[in-house]
């Protein structure tokens, strides 16, 4: 073999390589979930973001819930029967409140039990899924967050605090568009999340939990931990599937050219004395 035909050969190589590590990726990813589905005997549902990097300019594309999650989720969703047990597994900084409202009400209006497991995070409109469900299994320290609505880039209760503030004449009529828009926006939320709260807590319990998490009790990232989601009386375990978690091994973020966290991948146990 000649030079000239090795040169092509690595060049072909390379150039394949992502997508046979991308299909060998999804191979796996498949055969977990089905074991999962087999262990527990039900349908399972992955909602994954990962930040994502386009492949010639190397720029960070920022995944959330969309319409297009929804549309698959429900797609999956109808084509489960009834009565069989959906285990969801969210990892997802959150997205769309049409699109997370959308899975959150088809998943509480199921008979069979709906589960969703956080093994990381589930945050803003995850966490608005999470709710939905019968059982939420969160990591040891995984968390959600509060589900208060963004008007743009503003908080919608911190823009209508800041409007209080002022007098009418001191405010343009942009201004007083989007506290409009806030006031709206915090009101259907609100409403919609007392609505699904309501499947696990009587509805004066659900009406207080939907004010603390639309109201602006915490900032928007605020970590809701496992020991705080517990005190707030939602339906949380600590006992995640090690399924689950080799999942998450199996969907990897984009490379970096120096890592930013290294380690040997290998558990260490203290030896004894």
């Amino acid at each position: 073999m000649s030079a000239g035909d090795l040169f092509w050969l690595a060049l072909l190589s390379a150039a394949f390589y992502p997508l046979i590590k991308q299909k060998v990726l999804e191979l796996a990813r498949k055969r977990l979930l089905s074991q999962l589905e087999q262990k527990r005997g039900s349908r399972a549902i992955l909602l994954v973001h990962r930040q994502e990097t386009m492949a010639l300019l190397g720029l960070p594309i920022f995944r959330y819930i969309d319409i297009n999650d929804s549309e698959e989720v429900i797609r999956a969703i109808h084509l489960t029967d009834p009565k069989v047990p959906i285990d969801f597994i969210l990892h997802t900084p959150g997205g769309l409140v049409l699109a997370s409202l959308q899975i959150a009400r088809a998943l509480s209006k199921r008979p069979g039990k709906v589960t969703v497991f956080v093994p990381h995070y589930a945050m803003s409109g995850g966490t608005l899924l999470a709710l939905a469900a019968d059982e939420i299994v969160m990591s040891e320290f995984a968390v959600l967050g509060p589900v208060d609505p963004q008007v743009g880039q503003l908080p919608a209760v911190s823009l209508l605090r800041a409007v209080a503030k002022k007098s009418v004449d001191e405010l343009d009529d942009q201004t007083l568009i989007l506290a409009d828009q806030a006031e709206k926006a915090i009101s259907q939320v609100r409403g919609s999340l007392t609505e699904l709260l309501e499947k696990n807590h009587p509805p004066e319990k659900a009406a207080e939990l939907a004010r603390l998490m639309v109201e602006g009790t915490w900032t928007h990232d605020f970590p809701i931990t496992f020991e705080t989601a517990r005190s707030l009386g939602f339906p949380v375990s600590s006992e995640m599937p090690k399924e689950v978690l080799d999942l998450m091994a199996l969907f990897p973020q984009p490379m970096r050219r120096v890592p930013a966290v290294e380690y040997l991948p290998y558990p260490r146990r203290q030896k004894p004395s």
